[in-house]
């Protein structure tokens, strides 16, 4: 419950603060072209009976605008005089048109009060990468120096990989960290380099690796290799109870020999496929059963323990970053900036790029909610990893928006450019029908993601 909780605040906190400030955005374009903004709200408020749905409502003195908060957390609103909008206002829009209005004011004034959201979330977003550059710095551990190598599922394998490769690059440069781009990499590349038993050597690749399937394969397509040592041991644990040692290394399990931790979880996966099998206690304990080798030393002990109804033995082995040392690259206040702005287009980019996948099968299955998004935020509360998440979560939020959907900001921009392109508006009637149209789209899609959500928790999926 205490980690539901934490992921739950940061979660709230960043979607809160993204939405201010893209409802900002609108805000701030409207009033400095003389457009009255009737509501500025966090939250949506639609109205439960004889409440109106506002938890708090203020209208400061001789100002136009009441600001408040609703009680539907599913984003926000800025209502714009004079506009179209997700408010359905067409009462409004029955009345003499009026200077201050939204419709009221050249294409190109109401262009930028349509993008101000987008283009808030955009600048807010590299301004925290490149804060978080400036305070933190970069750390990351090189993946030439992963001396281990990487352990590789069957489908690598059968490209040309081996068990302990040491990855380099690829045509397209350097390797940097283990991370989404080292597959994204890879799905696209033609050669691979990289050090097999001291030697260096390339790989020929497709170049058009499905790197949905290559994120989703289990096991992985690639690992990090993980030693099978033991690290530490849990307090009564099955590890525990077999007198497992800091230092021991696990060389087998049912007779499957062990090269690393990785192949360790693997066999542990197996295991629990086959417990989806079991129809009785006693075919569970069974499998539960397991014979452990371990070596100490030069020797190998040979022991029987029985798992957690979890399958879990209760050990655990160093990370990547307690394993290697991390490098750290640091920048000054100004210097942040660049790299910045390099890295947000990046995160950019790549999202970008795999946005083609959500339209497979598959890519359909991964999109996820609230809930999905929430499991992204650390389960004990780390600053570095909240202000990092709320940049990416700021970046999708202005790419999401500028898409040409109505009831989007994109849509109202596309709309806006055949506007300014042929001199004619769109009637009051279309862009009412439109908005109807994208909002039914915007909340299939909502429940769509929030669905598989529930499936993904569920087991389903």
């Amino acid at each position: 419950m205490d980690i539901f909780l934490i992921r739950l605040l940061q979660f709230m906190l960043a979607i809160g603060l993204l939405v201010l400030l893209h409802e900002g955005g609108h805000f701030f374009f409207a009033k400095l072209f003389g457009v009255k903004v009737d509501k500025f709200y966090l939250f949506f408020d639609p109205s439960i009976w004889k409440w109106d749905g506002s938890i708090f409502k203020w209208k400061p003195k001789n100002s136009d605008t009441q600001y408040g908060m609703g009680w539907l957390p599913l984003g926000g609103y800025c209502k714009i005089a004079g506009m179209i909008d997700e408010s359905f206002d067409t009462e409004q829009m029955k009345q003499p048109e009026q200077p201050w209005e939204f419709r009221a004011k050249p294409a190109w004034q109401r262009l930028l009060i349509m993008i101000g959201g987008v283009l808030v979330n955009f600048l807010l977003a590299l301004f925290i990468y490149s804060m978080i550059l400036f305070h933190w710095g970069d750390t990351y551990v090189p993946v030439k120096n992963m001396t281990y190598g990487m352990k590789f599922n069957t489908e690598a394998k059968a490209l040309g990989f081996q068990d302990g490769d040491i990855l380099i690059g690829t045509e397209k440069g350097e390797f940097k960290e283990f991370s989404a781009d080292l597959y994204r990499d890879l799905s696209e590349a033609t050669r691979v380099d990289l050090i097999r038993d001291g030697k260096q050597m390339s790989l020929t690749l497709p170049g058009d690796l499905n790197l949905l399937g290559m994120l989703k394969a289990e096991p992985s397509f690639v690992r990090p290799l993980i030693p099978a040592e033991v690290d530490s041991v849990m307090a009564d644990s099955p590890a525990a109870g077999i007198g497992l040692q800091q230092g021991d290394k696990i060389v087998a399990i049912n007779d499957k020999p062990v090269d690393s931790y990785n192949e360790f979880v693997d066999q542990l996966g197996i295991l629990e496929d086959m417990m989806t099998a079991a129809q009785t206690p006693a075919d569970s304990l069974k499998i539960r059963t397991a014979t452990i080798v371990y070596q100490r030393g030069e020797t190998n002990d040979t022991v029987s323990v029985t798992l957690t109804p979890e399958l879990k033995l209760g050990f655990f082995v160093k990370t990547v970053a307690g394993i290697y040392e991390p490098v750290t690259k640091e920048y000054g206040f100004f210097e942040s900036f660049p790299a910045g702005i390099k890295y947000g287009w990046n995160v950019l980019a790549g999202y970008v790029g795999d946005m083609k996948y959500v339209f497979t099968a598959d890519g359909a299955k991964s999109l996820g909610g609230f809930g999905a998004i929430g499991s992204l935020f650390p389960p004990m509360w780390d600053w570095y990893m909240f202000w990092k998440m709320t940049a990416f979560l700021s970046i999708i939020l202005a790419f999401m928006n500028i898409l040409p959907i109505p009831a989007l900001d994109g849509g109202h921009v596309l709309f806006l450019l055949y506007e300014m392109i042929t001199r004619r508006k769109p009637s009051e009637t279309f862009m009412i029908r439109a908005e109807y149209v994208g909002f039914g789209i915007l909340i299939l899609l909502m429940v769509f993601a929030n669905l598989n959500d529930i499936l993904r928790w569920l087991g389903y999926m």
